[in-house]
Formats: C-alpha cells, structure tokens, sequence
C-alpha cells in the first residue's frame, strides 16, 4: 500500500470516527434523557400516592414490562435491518393459545417444553414474514400487516370461540408466572437474559454487526459481501421466536387465553422501540434503549391512572413521545451527514 492509500485510510477512518462518536454521544446522552424522564415520573407518582414504590406495585410494573421488554428486543433487530414487524401481537396471541391448550390437554408437558413449542411457534411465523419479505419482495410494512391479520386469523380458528381458563391448565405452570427469586419475577428474569443474550449478539457477533450495516446502506453492505438476505431472515425468525416466547409467558401470567390475547399489542412494541431510541430507518439503536422505552411506557400506563389523568393521554403523550424520537432521528442524522460533510471538505 502506498502512502497516499495509507493517508487516504486514515483520513476515511478519521470522517468515520467523527459521525461515529457524535452519533454515540447523541444517543448516550439520549438514553440518559429516558432515564431522567423514568425518574421524574416515578417521583411525581410516589409522591402523591406513596404505594406506588410499594413491592406489590413494582412487582406488577415489572411483570407488565416483561413481555412487552421480550417482544420489543426481537423487535429492535428487525428495525434496526431497516424491516418491521406489525405481526407480533398475533403472533404471540397464536402462541399463547396453542401453548395453553397444550398445556390444558397434556398437563404433564413440563414449562422447558412449553416455552420451545411456544419459541417454535413464534419462529415459523418469523420465517413466513422474512420470506415474504425477502423472497417475495415486499416491502416489510406492507407484509406485516397482512400476515398481522393472517396470523389473527389462524388464532381465531383455532380458538373457535373457546376460551382456556386457569383451572384447565396446571398449578406449576400458574406458579410459575407469578414466582419469583429475591423478590424479583422469573418472567422479568428471563426477559432481561434475552435482553442481554442478545445485545451481545449485535454488538460481539459479526451477524449482528451486520444488521446495523444493512440497515445504514442496504446497497453498501451487499457491495460489501453481507448476505442481506439471509440477515433479514434471522432478524425476522429472532423477531417471531421471541414474540412465540411472549406468548408462553402471557399464557403463564393471565391464565386465562381467549383469541384476543395480544391484540393491538404491536402498536405498544413499535412505540417502545422508537422512543428507545432505535431509529426507525434503521442503523442505529440499541435493545438497551428499547428496553428503557418499554420501562417508560409501562410506567406510563401504571402511573397515570395513580395521578388520576383520563387515559385517553396516555396514547397521546405516547404519540408525542413517538413523533419526538423520529424527529430527534431525523436531526441526529442531519447532524453527522453534516458533520461528515464538514470533515470531507476539510480533508480535502
């Protein structure tokens, strides 16, 4: 290599790190912001009604913010590969239903095996979008919601308009949605670990990096010998596998399972996303933003009832939320393609 090539690489390494750290600091100190934001309202809450922080209170917001913390970090892989996923709710409904019919007419099945049919489940629904997806060249949004009515659909069949009670389904696995270790819910446990499993994975793992390639410049990684398609594939079958898992988890909290269990609960995925800071064009975020969006969101949802606002708020201050993280998106993107263009022309 030439010195002029060596300079040049160093300069190209120099204009990356700039985007790069700025970028960084824009979204670290946006995580810091969601944090801030947590804070205020658990302190406004607690001091008007003190039992807010009471263990039976913070027990429920934790299991609340399980599933939807479960289903917003396969959620975050999908986006951040530039896809979405609209299905999630259906899907877990269609799991947890097949997972507690299962479980009611084979009480021996043990809760492992119910969380694998339920990951199963959740998987072969993630394969079919990712196909139609890939394959089929549609656009995610578009696929999604037609396989979010499709999935609703099979639910419905299935179910027949049948119900699964509590009492058809064994005490352990009951137990089990409401058990805790240190005073802390299994179902919170086992979100977190997913939730850790997986930042791992975008952040150590060459797959995982490459999702955050392809959603920055679908042509440029494929330039670079990314597999798209096999990457858009796993992001989707992630997506559904963890949404199947939701499912168990709904099944073992509330028992009772009817076909409309996670219905229009995408909507409340979509929202803890984005406001977690993962960019809705994909590229950029993290599941550790999304889970602060999830967090915030439950404690929305817990906290305004307490301060006694009408909950017809509580979708506008999360609509408000939504259309301030794509606007500060927009304008963190701005910013680095400026900041990129600024070096460029100095370099130059």
């Amino acid at each position: 290599m030439t010195v002029l090539a060596r300079e040049r690489d160093s300069e190209g390494g120099a204009t990356s790190s700039t985007g790069s750290t700025l970028l960084d600091t824009v979204l670290r100190f946006r995580a810091l912001g969601l944090l801030v934001v947590l804070a205020a309202l658990v302190a406004v809450t607690a001091a008007v009604n003190p039992r807010f922080l009471s263990g039976s209170s913070i027990r429920d917001i934790l299991l609340a913010a399980s599933i939807t913390l479960l289903l917003a970090t396969g959620m975050t892989v999908v986006v951040l590969t530039r896809g979405i996923d609209l299905s999630v709710g259906s899907v877990l409904g269609l799991s947890a239903f097949c997972t507690a019919w299962l479980l009611s007419e084979n009480p021996g099945v043990s809760i492992p095996v119910a969380m694998l049919v339920g990951l199963g489940i959740g998987a072969v629904c993630g394969l079919f979008n990712g196909s139609v997806v890939h394959f089929g060249r549609v656009p995610p949004l578009v696929a999604t919601l037609g396989t979010l009515y499709v999935f609703r659909g099979v639910v419905y069949f299935v179910a027949g308009g049948s119900r699964i009670n509590a009492s058809d389904m064994p005490a352990g696995f009951l137990d089990f949605g409401s058990a805790r270790v240190l005073g802390v819910p299994y179902l919170i446990l086992i979100s977190l670990v997913v939730l850790a499993l997986v930042a791992v994975f975008l952040s150590r793992y060459r797959a995982g990096r490459d999702m955050y390639a392809l959603g920055s410049s679908p042509e440029a990684a494929e330039l670079a010998g990314i597999p798209a398609g096999r990457r858009k594939l796993t992001a989707y079958v992630l997506c559904g596998a963890l949404a199947g898992l939701g499912g168990v988890l709904y099944a073992a909290r509330y028992g009772t399972v009817d076909a409309s269990a996670g219905y229009a609960m995408e909507l409340d995925i979509v929202a803890a996303v984005v406001v977690g800071g993962v960019a809705i064009f994909g590229g950029s975020g993290s599941v550790l933003g999304a889970a602060l969006g999830a967090f915030l969101l439950t404690v929305i949802s817990n906290a305004l009832p307490v301060l006694n606002i009408d909950q017809f708020w509580q979708r506008a201050i999360v609509g408000a939320l939504i259309v301030g993280a794509i606007a500060v998106d927009r304008l963190v993107a701005l910013r680095v393609a400026e900041s990129l263009r600024k070096k460029g022309s100095h370099v130059g």
